[in-house]
């Protein structure tokens, strides 16, 4: 069980369907594989084997996409970071994630040129530009097109292997390098494959950063199902109605922002968005206000999702919703959740306690903070610092955090 199998399964049983949009560019599962192929056994003549991390400091792109393919089949880590970060925070976190490897473009080099003194567990022919060639850095293309297209032939990849290290700054406001491995990440794709129905003819978009764990919501289904994937360089409310209309998207993932910048768009319409089968905002909630005037342009399109990157996710239904449309839903299958007072105890409906959660989409730990993993997981609950409340049909309800945040 490992991710990397699915691409290879969608290039054989669904050769001519399409696997990417990204702007023009157009993939389908057959040359989305061999362009993640290539990438893999260059890879692996540079000397990246299993086990090994890989940092990316990009903006929405499909270099990126295909590194999530590449690293899947050879067993490396990816480790995406924020274009935004800059420093000895960046060198600091790439210190932090044991960096075998760093990944960019020509926008972002000058930063990554001004730590590099600080980066030296980093081989100096370990630093790929995918656009372009400069000093100091190998050319991400020219490595890809001067390796094979077939399937590499690494060390054999595990479900247990991690496959992605996420920072999060959670309720501490301090980075933790949370793990996901292989089987996780296959679990979190089938659990959303089965919460959203979605199917190999679903057509996903994803209009905010790549980077973030809430982008895997919907690249993984469309992995798992080998459907179709867009990717926004950029969120522009037209650029995403226009590809919605287009594209015959199904699936769309945007953060609440995002989705009140569609509907004040003057383009918005039900016909224009008409073949939408659900609409689900990520990264913050979006008010009632908000929500109510969405189903009004779009009735029975709207998920509500309360996750954290640790693992632990409830999912409120699109039909669920207009009975319970303060609620944040309920564990996906083979999940389990409780409200606990100060002792652990588990609270009976109604009674506000701390969320914990549980299952196989869990993280196995923060990287290199064992100290950390024991306090957040304990007996294999995680225990998520934020407040809520069951009702007596064991829907969740959002209260508050357990303690202030601090950045």
């Amino acid at each position: 069980m490992h991710i990397g199998s699915l691409f290879a399964r969608n290039a054989r049983y669904r050769p001519s369907h399409l696997a990417v949009v990204f702007g023009d560019r157009r993939l389908t599962h057959l040359e989305f594989n061999r362009e993640i192929n290539r990438l893999a056994n260059a890879l692996l003549a540079l000397g990246v084997n299993r086990g090994d991390t890989i940092a990316t400091l990009l903006p929405n792109c499909l270099e990126l996409l295909e590194l999530y393919g590449a690293a899947a089949k050879i067993g490396a880590v990816v480790v995406p970071l924020s274009t935004l970060l800059r420093g000895k925070e960046l060198a600091g976190l790439l210190l932090n994630a044991d960096a075998a490897m760093l990944v960019t473009n020509s926008g972002i080099a000058a930063t990554v040129e001004s730590i590099k003194a600080e980066l030296s567990f980093i081989a100096h022919d370990r630093y790929l530009l995918t656009d372009g060639s400069r000093t100091g850095f190998r050319d991400y293309n020219a490595l890809k097109s001067a390796a094979g297209g077939h399937e590499p032939e690494g060390e054999p990849v595990g479900g247990e292997d991690p496959y992605t290290i996420i920072f999060s700054s959670g309720a501490t406001g301090l980075p933790k390098g949370i793990v996901h491995t292989h089987r996780i990440r296959c679990a979190c794709a089938a659990a959303f494959t089965v919460a959203f129905r979605m199917a190999p003819e679903s057509v996903t978009l994803l209009g905010g950063d790549m980077v973030l764990n809430e982008a895997f919501i919907g690249f993984m289904p469309a992995v798992l199902t080998g459907g179709t994937f867009i990717l926004l360089p950029r969120f522009t409310p037209q650029v995403c109605i226009d590809t919605i209309a287009r594209e015959k998207v199904t699936h769309v993932t945007l953060a609440p922002s995002q989705i009140i910048a569609l509907m004040d768009a003057v383009d918005c319409s039900a016909e224009k968005l008409g073949s939408l089968q659900m609409v689900l905002p990520l990264g913050a909630p979006l008010h009632r206000e908000q929500r109510e005037r969405l189903e009004r342009i779009l009735p029975g399109r709207f998920h509500g999702l309360y996750g954290l990157t640790e693992g632990f996710v409830t999912v409120l239904d699109k039909f669920d919703y207009p009975r319970k449309p303060e609620s944040v839903g309920v564990p996906p299958p083979f999940c389990e959740l409780k409200i606990v007072d100060a002792e652990d105890r588990e609270l009976p409906p109604r009674e506000v306690g701390e969320i914990c959660g549980r299952g196989p989409l869990l993280t196995t730990g923060y990287y290199k903070r064992p100290d950390l993993t024991r306090h957040a997981l304990r007996d294999g609950w995680l225990h998520s610092g934020d407040l809520g409340y069951l009702d007596e049909e064991g829907f969740l309800y959002l209260v508050n955090r357990k303690k202030e945040i601090t950045i």
